[in-house]
């Protein structure tokens, strides 16, 4: 005789280990669906500007010696993870990088690569963390800024390194703040982004985007500006040219007295 038993209660999906599973899975999925659409991609923006599969090639052939060959950095060479584009511009863009021989700072020389090339190193580095990415044409244009107020933001801010007219000036053990009469105003915008070699980093939090374009406009108007005196010395003017030729002259006369009167003995 076969006996008739009441079939089990169905257990709800969401009871079940495989049901809590799934559930898990789908919410994952959504989440990560949810993160690629919304947030904000360092790489999406260089994209358009170089290729970042030719910047890997680039950087293992000329850069991974010094800074490893994912960028995490050496004992010869800083991590450039989170470094952004815009470091890649100015360092590669200036001569800077590669750099030729260890010294107290990179000097400015001979750029190496075209600008395609940098843009895809710049994309390499940009794809590896989130970074300063390369100003536009427009955030450094100077037509569009107040010169008067970049004169008085840059002479806060920079002169006692670059002088008050961006002619440059000695730091100590060696280095130097360079003149920033010849610099291009993108490579003057990555400066303040990415501070290179000793100089400080200014935030658009800090110094905002109308506030470095405004800068860079001042510099172009130093630049435009003809100095009043005879070799220009730094934008100091014709009198203190007179002093210094003065103080010259004086120890000229002084030194031809010294030897007259050893010739006469």
């Amino acid at each position: 005789m076969t006996s008739l038993s009441a079939p089990a209660p169905r257990t709800p999906l969401r009871r079940r280990p495989v049901g809590t599973f799934l559930l898990l899975l789908v919410a994952l999925s959504l989440m990560a669906g949810a993160y690629a659409v919304f947030a904000p991609s360092t790489r999406a923006a260089t994209e358009g500007v170089g290729s970042a599969d030719r910047g890997r090639q680039l950087f293992q052939q000329n850069c991974s010696t010094c800074h490893g060959l994912s960028a995490e950095g050496s004992g010869n060479g800083p991590s450039l993870v989170g470094v952004g584009a815009a470091s890649v511009d100015f360092q590669v863009g200036t001569g800077r990088m590669p750099l030729a021989a260890p010294g107290a700072q990179a000097a400015r020389g001979r750029v190496l690569f075209s600008q395609d090339e940098i843009n895809d190193l710049a994309a390499y580095v940009a794809s590896l963390g989130p970074g300063p990415s390369i100003p536009s044409a427009a955030d450094v244009d100077p037509s569009k800024a107040n010169s008067a107020l970049g004169g008085e933001i840059f002479r806060t801010n920079c002169s006692m390194c670059h002088n008050f007219a961006g002619a440059g000036g000695a730091l100590t053990q060696g280095k130097y703040a360079p003149s920033l009469l010849d610099t291009s105003p993108k490579h003057v915008a990555e400066a303040m982004l990415t501070g290179p070699q000793n100089m400080p980093v200014f935030s658009d939090a800090q110094i905002s985007p109308a506030q470095k374009r405004a800068i860079i406009a001042y510099l172009k108007a130093s630049k435009d500006t003809s100095s009043p005196g005879l070799t220009g010395l730094g934008a100091l003017g014709p009198t203190s040219e007179g002093l210094f030729g003065w103080i010259a002259g004086l120890g000229l006369l002084i030194a031809c007295a010294v030897w007259l009167a050893q010739k006469a003995r």
